[in-house]
């Protein structure tokens, strides 16, 4: 027996806490904005003109050199694993929401330093801090929509990320097509000023909202937690399920607490909770271990190769494409699939996508054919992999840990993910330029084989945990259960949940009755 079905209401019913879960999720628009700006800055002469070096033979009479091109793209990800290993201490005091604003001020900072920045030292700088902010931003707004969202909206709510981080590389695209051609600093600068809208809105935001009910209740403010749980399910359950709903929340607590008395990045490690933190780490690894790097930060060059006049604009049709299979992937999760299957079949179609240009390359090297097998499976991949496992690896990689090691857990993730986006962006121009190992679209098979990997991983390991409620995933890896009897098994908490709730409902009523009765 499950929780109630009276619980598994739809998004109608739940509309508030939805938009609220939304509203959180634009915590990633900053990084895709970010990350999609930057990326072309290199191209602008008012950037290469602070930055860079005049060179009349090349074109535009500007350029970078290598080793600048690296550390400016390499130290977000470095700011990120920095920002990994604050969050912990942070998370021992304070809750979900002081988390994001922490991520705001310390994005205020980052964006004031790269408008003022002169040298290469100092937009580094800026770039760091941009990356330890979105280590926060990312960490805590994933764990707060993941356990304020009902069970059947999990999925939908925290896949949204996809969405915003979506919306995120678009307009930074187009701001960075609008300012391109000015031909000093503010061609780059006012992009970087667009970077504080995003904090600025969410740190308004997040001060009207709730703070995560489980938190709430593993700090031991429970009339808090219930007036926050109360806020979020607004009139989408009756009394008795809402109180179901927050005994299963205190007595999933209250059991974690007994298993352990501190809270240590070392106990990610420790019992059923090693198993948890793998197939966490996994999720999270599979953004890098998919090969999305190569198109990202390489697509630009084979699209040159397959005779694609505007490159910038091609760019925008992939982005654009990218969020129509965003679309397709969440309404998949909400009616027909759950977390595994999305993520198998968006890996499966990610290691297809690795394995067609790398095959084309093979075949015919260095030809125009070559590089438009690239591009096809360029759109093949960012409509299946990011539509589908992409959009899912949000909220598995935080429903399948626990609530007291959550954040500890997933900044761990995050920053052995970005460690190894950092090392691929780092190493791959050595295979791909033509002057070191000049392997082209043949790096693709590299990814291809990363990819069956991962796809063997999820199929081996990952549960099938939809429609559970978070306090249930926790019984069911505190009893071991195995990855085939996930979906069967007959979980005792919500159950018990609801009698104790049903017995304290009978005693309130009982006592407003002896009230009414004069006390007699």
């Amino acid at each position: 027996m499950g929780i109630s079905n009276q619980r598994n209401n739809g998004l109608k019913q739940n509309w508030k806490c939805a938009l609220i879960c939304l509203g959180m999720a634009f915590a990633t628009t900053q990084y895709g904005f970010d990350v999609s700006a930057i990326g072309t800055f290199q191209t602008m002469p008012g950037f290469l003109m602070t930055f860079g070096y005049e060179d009349p033979a090349l074109k535009g009479g500007w350029g970078i050199s290598t080793t600048d091109q690296q550390v400016i793209a390499s130290f977000l990800n470095v700011g990120t694993i920095i920002g990994v290993l604050f969050i912990t201490p942070f998370s021992r005091y304070f809750g979900r929401r002081h988390g994001i604003w922490m991520g705001t001020i310390i994005a205020f900072a980052g964006c004031a330093t790269q408008i003022a920045a002169n040298s290469v030292a100092g937009l580094c700088t800026g770039r760091a801090l941009m990356g330890a902010s979105n280590a926060f931003l990312i960490t805590f707004s994933n764990a707060y929509i993941v356990e304020c969202a009902p069970p059947q909206l999990r999925a939908l709510c925290s896949a949204a990320f996809a969405i915003t981080i979506n919306i995120g590389t678009i307009l930074g695209a187009v701001v960075d097509e609008r300012t391109s051609q000015i031909m000093n600093r503010l061609s780059y600068q006012i992009p970087l000023a667009c970077l504080f809208i995003f904090p600025t809105l969410l740190s308004i935001f997040v001060y009207f909202i709730p703070e995560s009910p489980r938190w709430l209740v593993l700090h031991d403010r429970r009339k808090e937690a219930e007036k926050s749980l109360f806020t979020l399910r607004g009139n989408s359950l009756e009394p008795e399920f809402l109180q179901e709903e927050l005994v299963e929340i205190i007595r999933g607590v209250e059991e974690e607490k007994s298993n352990a008395s501190s809270l240590s990045i070392v106990d990610i490690f420790k019992g059923t909770n090693l198993r948890r933190t793998m197939l966490c780490v996994a999720v999270v690894l599979s953004r890098a271990s998919s090969g999305v790097w190569v198109f990202l930060s390489y697509g630009t060059y084979f699209y040159q190769q397959a005779g694609v006049d505007d490159v910038f604009r091609i760019g925008i049709y992939s982005m654009t494409v990218q969020l129509v299979g965003v679309f397709v992937g969440l309404y998949c999760a909400y009616k027909i699939w759950d977390g595994r299957t999305m993520l198998l079949v968006g890996t499966g179609a990610a290691a297809v996508s690795m394995i067609g240009p790398a095959l084309g390359a093979t075949i015919a090297p260095n030809t125009p054919e070559a590089a438009k097998t690239f591009l096809a499976f360029n759109f093949f991949y960012v409509i299946t992999y990011s539509g589908f496992a992409g959009s899912m690896t949000w909220p598995v990689s935080a429903e399948v840990v626990n609530s007291r090691l959550r954040v500890v857990t997933l900044s761990f993730a995050t920053g052995v993910d970005y460690f190894f986006a950092w090392l691929t962006s780092f190493c791959s121009p050595y295979f791909i330029n033509p002057t070191a190992l000049g392997w082209g679209a043949k790096y693709c098979w590299i990814w291809a084989a990363s990819n069956v990997v991962t796809f063997a991983f999820f199929w081996l390991f990952l549960p099938d945990m939809r429609g559970r409620s978070l306090e249930e995933i926790d019984e069911l890896f505190e009893k071991k259960v195995t990855t085939r009897d996930f979906p069967t098994f007959e979980c005792q908490s919500s159950s018990q949940a609801h009698d104790i709730a049903l017995h304290k409902i009978e005693e309130a009523k009982a006592i407003i009755r002896h009230v009414e009765a004069g006390g007699k």
